[in-house]
């Protein structure tokens, strides 16, 4: 007997064959998107400075502020005014990376879908706010019996914990929204600062329209998710309503001019 085997084609130089290869999992492109940001310089100092001053301010406040006046909420919400500030700036470095480095034309040949690339970068993005949230849980968790509060866990509540996440995630996907729909680092988060600064301003001084503006002030109706004593069915429909709005749609226009434009 004999037994029958295939002939590999020789390759010419300069050829590869990827006749066995297989297509990345989405579970790959996450860890190759969060290793991106460690590879940058900007990147792996952005996460290292949401570490660094989270700890930072908690700790000062710690030391400098009322005793009894420092639960556990309180440390917590110390954590989310400088991660609500940088974590979307870290979700617009996420995306916008490949054009600011032009390396896009090489992800992209590698991994054709564009939108499963695209998807992998908005998980990373989420991944990212969990984890600034766990350092944020942490800390809050240390600190929390030095102060010796009287109360320190009162209001500690899982729909509060899950309204904080929420408000750290909504402002990680704003970032990520404006970084895919403008695909320029600089000027996704000048527009990311400026917009909800200016919608907010004008919702401050037109107090005639408040009402109605706020439905289109993301910013400030998001802000009601740090309340404690809960946020009312009208400011949900506010924050879905500011989510279509700066979140939904410049999101599906990014995606739409991603996977329709030529890599170059």
């Amino acid at each position: 007997m004999s037994t029958a085997t295939t002939a590999t084609p020789e390759l010419e130089p300069g050829h590869i064959d990827i006749s066995q290869s297989r297509r990345p999992s989405m579970m790959t492109l996450i860890g190759v998107e969060i290793r991106k940001m460690t590879d940058t310089r900007a990147g792996l100092w952005l996460l290292i400075a949401i570490g660094v001053i989270t700890v930072l301010i908690n700790t000062l406040f710690l030391i400098f502020g009322d005793r009894d006046d420092l639960p556990f909420l309180a440390f917590l919400q110390f954590s989310a005014m400088p991660q609500g500030i940088l974590l979307p700036v870290l979700a617009v470095l996420l995306v916008t990376q490949e054009w600011g480095q032009r390396t896009g034309l090489v992800t992209f040949a590698q991994v054709p879908h564009r939108s499963k690339v695209l998807g992998a970068k908005l998980l990373a993005a989420v991944l990212f706010v969990l984890a600034a949230f766990a350092i944020a849980v942490a800390v809050a968790a240390v600190l929390t019996p030095i102060a010796g509060a009287d109360d320190p866990w009162q209001d500690v509540t899982l729909p509060y914990m899950a309204r904080v996440i929420l408000a750290l995630v909504i402002g990680g996907l704003w970032g990520y929204a404006f970084g895919v729909a403008l695909l320029n680092s600089a000027f996704a988060i000048v527009a990311y600062f400026a917009v909800p600064t200016v919608v907010s301003i004008v919702t401050a001084i037109w107090t005639s329209a408040r009402d109605a503006l706020l439905w289109f002030d993301l910013s400030t109706s998001s802000s009601m998710l740090f309340d404690p004593n809960g946020v009312s069915g009208k400011d949900w429909a506010q924050i879905g309503v500011g989510a279509l709005l700066w979140i939904a749609l410049p999101m599906a226009l990014g995606w739409f001019r991603v996977t329709r434009m030529e890599i170059k």
